[in-house]
């Protein structure tokens, strides 16, 4: 699986900032890239600086009041009626409130997915990375969620309209992928697949087995919401003997992938005690999956992930350098392995925590979960339920 793999940065993604106590916070692309040079697994050749999704591309997946109403309430002084109507459009909420400056950085956002999924599907690439991008929370007409524009889905649409193509979206996200999911609940050629904690106790609270698609879709909608305080072995169960079939069954041209990393245990935003392993692990699966049944064609975007120190910089370093066959994957001993000390000294006075030391984490050192076997039973009876019928 020799890749030949390019990364996909636009400076703009960096302003995507709601403000300073939120806890989305764009220096984990900086953190992360800063990592990959200092491991000297990224070179500048390997990255590509999109354009920003223009107003036809945005409007494939979003109502045209919305896209005017995220432009004017950009503006560093926006009037007052309008700031009457952000309400509307979700965008005066605490967890999405709208900034100075959100369309160009949304836009930017939006355009570098679109334009990881034209490399890939044009054949300049095989795979494609585009850490900013997975804001799979924004509807056609409201943002929610920490998402503005839905650049994941404006990607899709891209390849659906230009291509034809059939659509594998992999959803890794410890939230549930709403937005995607609803955008194209009746297409049958876009397949969503979504493993999350359950929305009986997180946001967005939808993901649950029964939403399989409608009309023309119905069968091309899987969700695996697994229990609060799910552990490493039961969500890679969870995940592994759910997404095989998935793949096996829709059979895509291309598979775009969201790897947020909130299901660790050290997220402050969810209930699941995973550890970095799994983040080492899906990955690998995805990327076989994706040169098995798609010729290799995979784009992989970001997502959610709150702690910023500790867990994002791993684990979006993780999927780069599967992605790109870098050879630190191919030892036994990953969790052996020390984090660059460079990057560690660059970044320890500015870090809220101590910055990890090893790829890995000691899991084995961590206090197991009280009920551990019933979690595991009841994700386990999950997954069957939701690929019964494939």
């Amino acid at each position: 699986m020799a890749a030949n793999a390019v990364l996909v940065h636009h400076p703009q993604a960096l302003h995507y900032k709601f403000n300073e106590q939120h806890p989305f916070n764009p220096v984990r692309l900086t953190l992360t890239m800063d990592l990959l040079r200092q491991l000297g697994a990224l070179d500048e050749h390997q990255m590509v600086q999109p354009a920003p999704a223009q107003y036809a591309d945005l409007l494939r997946v979003h109502r045209k009041d919305y896209i005017e109403a995220i432009a004017a309430l950009s503006a560093p002084s926006p009037a007052p009626d309008l700031l009457a109507q952000a309400g509307r459009y979700g965008l005066d909420f605490e967890d999405t409130p709208y900034f100075s400056g959100m369309h160009e950085a949304a836009a930017a956002i939006a355009g570098g997915s679109l334009h990881a999924a034209e490399l890939v599907m044009s054949g300049q690439t095989q795979h494609a990375m585009h850490m900013a991008g997975g804001l799979h929370h924004a509807f056609p007409e409201r943002g929610a969620g920490f998402c503005i524009y839905n650049d994941t889905a404006v990607a899709i649409a891209h390849i659906r309209e230009k291509y034809n193509a059939r659509v594998l979206y992999i959803d890794t996200d410890v939230h549930h992928g709403d937005g995607v999911q609803w955008m194209f609940y009746n297409d049958p050629d876009v397949c969503t697949y979504s493993i999350h904690e359950t929305g009986k106790f997180l946001f967005p609270g939808t993901g649950f087995v029964y939403e399989r698609g409608d009309g023309e879709g119905f069968g091309a909608s899987y969700n695996i919401p697994v229990e609060p305080y799910t552990e490493d072995d039961s969500w890679m169960e969870s995940f592994t003997t759910t997404v095989e079939k998935v793949a096996a069954a829709f059979r895509p041209d291309i598979i775009i992938s969201q790897h947020g990393c909130d299901a660790h245990a050290l997220d402050p935003l969810s209930h699941i005690h995973c550890s970095m392993r799994i983040y080492q692990e899906m990955p690998a699966i995805i990327h076989r999956l994706a040169h098995h049944y798609a010729q290799g064609r995979w784009v992989a975007v970001g997502g959610g992930g709150y702690d910023i120190w500790r867990v994002v910089p791993r684990a979006w370093a993780l999927v780069w350098l599967e992605m790109c066959g870098h050879p630190l994957l191919r030892t036994d001993h990953l969790e052996q392995l020390s984090m660059p000390e460079t990057w560690r000294q660059r970044w320890t006075q500015q870090a809220d925590d101590e910055l990890p030391t090893s790829w890995l984490d000691d899991s084995a050192s961590w206090t197991p979960m009280p009920r551990r076997a019933e979690i595991a039973r009841k994700n386990r009876e999950t997954a069957l339920i939701a690929v019964q019928d494939l």
